[in-house]
């Protein structure tokens, strides 16, 4: 994708959240400023509390920000939408209904019924290789299997972006890798905007284009790290001398962090 003029597809404009407790206010973001390009993929890592899921969060639209604004495709972002996509760790899904009808579910929302829904399910089932279990229910599927029916749900709305809280943090290592190498390449076929938080920076340098480092509690961004390694990336990938630096040198940084929070 290199030498491709990409246009902004989400902008943070001087971000500000904050909450009231008992003990007074407490500062989640503080400042945070972020041009998001088109078919990018970001990864935000940093120390617990730092307010990465409370940014995911205000650019779902699913909080306001105190202050500062967020636009997604030059629209100021106001409340959910069909135009943001988003897969918590939790799945999220309906038990009562089955993979495909949780899959068209957001198309119904958005007004896409009948065969035409069931049709765009069934694109984005198969790209998740699900077409087996269409006609199971969540309670009948693994962890990696319901995060996989998440991820196809919110790719069948065609959304600007893709808001990625955490997925693959409760699964275990080896299906983790797996789904890390399935999102990649969903990434590379269709071509959507991502915003991807995790706690591994292993993780991180694996997905992202850029990793952005958020500071100890105010959020700010501390630093945005390129990840100029090639796609495709594999396992092998995180054997190699660019990688180890990566690592090294981002996980030192949320170390650093991390002892803030401490202190």
């Amino acid at each position: 994708m290199a030498g491709e003029t990409r246009s902004v597809k989400v902008k943070i404009d001087n971000v500000r959240k904050v909450y009231d407790t008992r003990n007074g206010e407490m500062i989640a973001l503080n400042g945070v400023n972020l041009d998001i390009m088109e078919n990018e993929f970001i990864c935000v890592v940093g120390p617990s509390g730092c307010g990465k899921s409370t940014l995911l969060n205000i650019i779902a639209g699913l909080l306001e920000p105190t202050s500062g604004k967020v636009s997604c495709d030059g629209r100021e972002v106001q409340g959910t939408g069909t135009d943001r996509g988003v897969v918590f760790q939790q799945y999220a899904l309906f038990p009562w209904m089955t993979v495909k009808k949780n899959v068209m579910f957001g198309l119904n929302l958005k007004g896409i019924k009948g065969k035409e829904a069931e049709e765009i399910a069934m694109k984005y089932i198969k790209m998740v290789q699900l077409e087996d279990f269409v006609d199971h229910y969540p309670k009948e599927l693994s962890g990696g299997m319901k995060q996989r029916v998440a991820i196809a749900r919110a790719y069948a709305v065609n959304p600007s972006i893709l808001l990625m809280d955490e997925p693959f943090g409760a699964l275990d290592a080896q299906t983790r890798t797996q789904l890390q190498q399935e999102l990649l390449e969903t990434w590379e076929k269709e071509k959507k905007t991502c915003f991807f938080i995790t706690h591994d920076v292993d993780e991180a340098i694996i997905l992202a284009q850029k990793v952005i480092i958020m500071s100890a509690r105010p959020g700010r961004i501390k630093e945005i790290v390129d990840i100029d390694i090639p796609y495709p990336r594999t396992q092998e990938t995180k054997m190699s001398p660019e990688f180890l630096e990566l690592k090294n040198h981002i996980w030192s940084q949320v170390y650093q962090e991390y002892l803030e929070v401490r202190k």
